[in-house]
């Protein structure tokens, strides 16, 4: 059993190019939550460097690593492979460190299976449009017209995940959506009450998928 010591789980979701990376990233750093940093098979972006982004590994590494049962959850997303490390991810946990992951659906639903005995609360991002999801991946990926088009197809199915989620929250303003997030993490931790509109989602979905 989890103790009021143990830390915390937090899962930020969303379809490609909605903010949850920039997100997870002010949260922690606002916060003192421990990133955990995901393997991946894809090349680095310019940006990025390894073992503070993510640790960029081979596909054969990767595929040792799921032999070896290292992930807590792993996926294969956009024909590349992520996954967050167990053995980092508990020790953070005993210690009483808070543990924030950006993954897709595919491995929240593989976190909330193995039933761990810490306390779990997941999110969903929202881009506020579609046509700034366009935006944001075209000035992101601008080098590859192919990986835009792909992660706009997908989009349509990525949003319909929102329902397994605790909260859902429109990425419309980081700050405003920073606080959202940090308000819901409050009132779960301290056992309060706490909800979302659920209305005002459904009806920024529909827009969504026009």
């Amino acid at each position: 059993m989890s103790s009021e010591k143990d830390g915390i789980i937090i899962v930020l979701s969303s379809p490609s190019g909605a903010g949850k990376t920039t997100l997870v990233k002010k949260i922690a750093k606002e916060n003192n939550f421990k990133i955990s940093i995901s393997h991946t098979t894809r090349k680095p972006r310019t940006n990025e460097v390894n073992g503070k982004d993510y640790f960029f590994t081979s596909e054969e590494d990767f595929k040792n690593l799921i032999k070896n049962k290292d992930f807590l959850e792993y996926a294969q997303v956009f024909g590349n492979y992520y996954g967050s490390s167990k053995k980092k991810v508990l020790e953070n946990l005993k210690k009483g460190e808070n543990v924030i992951f950006d993954i897709d659906w595919q491995g929240t639903e593989q976190i909330k299976k193995q039933k761990l005995n810490y306390k779990l609360i997941t999110f969903f991002i929202l881009p506020p449009s579609k046509l700034e999801l366009f935006n944001r991946l075209k000035n992101r990926d601008m080098k590859d017209k192919n990986i835009v088009e792909e992660r706009m197809k997908q989009f349509n199915e990525d949003i319909k995940k929102w329902e397994g989620y605790d909260f859902v929250v429109i990425n419309d303003d980081l700050e405003k959506c920073y606080k959202e997030i940090i308000g819901f993490i409050d009132k779960r931790t301290n056992n309060i009450g706490s909800s979302y509109d659920k209305n005002n989602i459904l009806n920024h979905i529909k827009k969504l998928r026009i």
